[in-house]
């Protein structure tokens, strides 16, 4: 049986800033993905937005790891020549019942530790994005967008180049400690494997809890649910320069069908929420016009007719429909008692922007 340092479960963002932050010389460092490409799901399917940190409660992992992690990813795009933009993002109130959830989002961003927001009235706010709808505004100057792919590669080129090694086409479908070190027994390219690890970093996103479940002497695993959001690209020109996000509406699992830009300026709204069963993508073109009404809120310009079904995205959620959201879950020797072994669980928005400082916190954890 083979024998290596760390094992690594999870291609994702927060799987390959793992990969980078823990692989060395001198020490094997392994990935295993069970798709063909690196980040397929939730890791390449969202908005690719670098978020500031403005509405997770104070005090949870999500703020706390959301503002660590924007700094550290704005200067590891830097240094490593990852395309990104400080584009800056409005938060609108549309009509003037809005504007005291407005002003508290303000100041549960500066109970978070975001103190750079800029309030704007109707007139600053039609001054600066004419064709948005609102009564007051607040923009928030260090939200950020993201190529999230060349991210990704950027990750796995520093870990390999630290003496990792990328494995695609493999899962590991159980994990077992032998006084020694895990067994992690699953199958690669359609053939049975064991190898054992000293630590295991199950970053499995939407299957971590699957792994969890068999995972010996694991006695929590909290359930999954999965939660798809829609995203529709707007042909030709778009008519704004910041992110557009309206006030995000209550009881729901999202913050609201939202405007934003990829690098290279296309426009593209959402993600809507919709719980599921099961893993499946796909636009559905009856939600033109569900989109179209929320989107007219606050840009009544819009051309329906200019929105085009994109792509979706799953996130892996703790928490189900109607219930409070949930913060991210790390479980670690500490809290679990079993040696060498990380759970990353829930990692949902802001992961991406989060996932440097995530891989940071393990590292701390092992």
């Amino acid at each position: 049986m083979d024998a290596i340092d760390t094992l690594i479960i999870g291609a994702g963002a927060l799987g390959l800033a793992c990969a980078a932050r823990l692989a060395k010389p001198g020490e094997s460092c392994l990935i295993v993905e069970a798709e063909s490409l690196i980040g397929s799901h939730t890791s390449s399917r969202n908005s690719e937005v670098i978020h500031a940190g403005l509405y997770y409660p104070p005090g949870s992992l999500k703020a706390e790891l959301c503002l660590e992690g924007r700094e550290r990813l704005y200067a590891w795009c830097a240094q490593y020549r990852v395309a990104h933009r400080r584009i800056g993002k409005l938060l609108v109130a549309v009509e003037e019942g809005e504007v005291a959830r407005l002003e508290q989002l303000q100041r549960n961003a500066e109970a978070c530790g975001v103190h750079d927001l800029q309030p704007f009235t109707q007139p600053q706010l039609h001054a600066l994005e004419p064709a948005v709808r609102g009564v007051a505004a607040l923009l928030s100057p260090s939200t950020g967008i993201i190529d999230s792919h060349a991210y990704l590669q950027s990750l796995l080129a520093v870990a390999e180049s630290r003496g990792a090694q990328l494995v695609l086409h493999t899962r590991v479908e159980q994990l077992q400690h032998d006084g020694d070190g895990w067994i992690a027994s699953g199958h690669s390219g359609g053939e049975a494997f064991q190898l054992k690890a000293q630590r295991v970093i199950n970053a499995g996103g939407l299957l971590a809890q699957q792994l969890a479940a068999h995972t010996e002497g694991l006695q929590h695993v909290p359930a999954l649910h999965l939660c798809r959001g829609h995203y529709f690209s707007y042909s030709g020109a778009s008519p704004f320069r910041h992110l557009i996000y309206p006030m995000p509406e209550a009881n729901t699992a999202g913050l609201g069908i939202h405007a934003t830009l990829d690098m290279g300026g296309q426009l593209r709204f959402g993600p809507d929420t919709q719980y599921l069963d099961r893993l499946e993508y796909g636009v559905d073109e009856h939600l033109r016009e569900p989109f179209a009404r929320a989107i007219r809120r606050y840009f009544p310009a819009l051309d329906s007719s200019r929105l085009q079904p994109g792509y979706s995205g799953i996130r892996p959620k703790l928490a189900g429909p109607g219930e409070p959201a949930a913060d991210f879950l790390l479980q670690t020797p500490g809290e679990h008692g079993l040696p060498g072994l990380v759970n990353l669980l829930g990692i949902e928005s802001p992961g991406l922007t989060a996932s440097l400082a995530l891989a940071e916190r393990v590292a701390r954890c092992l």
